[in-house]
């Protein structure tokens, strides 16, 4: 009898480890990225792992920061969101800004956000604790991440190579984001597998 409690305990045990583990992953380049359920804006649930077999863009995203107005504001960010979703591409945006810090708003301040932009993502996620966030060290807004139908991180980063707030540089940057989505539908390697972050620091309380 003792024998039989004390193996009951280790399994508890272990399986206490291994959702710590889980918890505490982080995400890294060329490896499978960490899986996360979070609540979007209409209270629905999304994990990671319901978009297996899938194309995925993670953008973090802050309404009031100015380096995410200048893709909104032109409306680069939502022409990006149509265009890959329509091709299959699940486009997760999510805010990682603790309660009573910049970008964070009520669901229905959300709605109206996203209805005023025309933004097309496939769903605004809501991580106000930050754990996702910093599952993904997100440290910029915007500060984007793919990941491919095998579940793998392929692109870490900016959005594209100009650091500036100006409307006008979009046309004259590369951008990330769109090539290596390019290069992943045509079955190539993604070319830039990484680039430095920019824009304003994610608001984590």
């Amino acid at each position: 009898m003792r024998y039989i409690k004390t193996i009951s305990i280790f399994l508890v045990l272990l399986f206490a480890v291994q959702i710590n583990a889980n918890v505490n992953e982080t995400a890294k380049l060329g490896s499978a990225a960490p899986n996360f359920t979070l609540t979007d804006s209409k209270g629905e649930t999304h994990s990671l792992s319901d978009f297996k077999d899938k194309y995925v863009v993670l953008e973090w995203i802050n309404f009031d920061c100015p380096f995410v107005k200048k893709h909104y504001d032109s409306k680069n960010m939502q022409n990006l969101q149509k265009e890959y979703t329509e091709k299959g591409v699940v486009w997760l945006a999510i805010c990682s800004s603790a309660e009573g810090k910049q970008g964070y708003f009520d669901s229905k301040e959300i709605s109206k956000r996203i209805k005023d932009h025309g933004a097309a993502m496939t769903a605004y996620l809501v991580d106000e604790d930050g754990k996702v966030g910093k599952a993904y060290e997100a440290k910029t807004t915007p500060h984007m991440y793919v990941i491919n139908p095998e579940g793998t991180l392929v692109y870490a980063g900016g959005i594209d190579d100009i650091r500036s707030t100006s409307v006008d540089d979009i046309a004259k940057a590369t951008n990330y984001v769109s090539q290596a989505l390019d290069e992943l539908m045509a079955g190539k390697e993604v070319s830039k597998k990484y680039a430095q972050p920019y824009g304003c620091s994610v608001k984590y309380k």
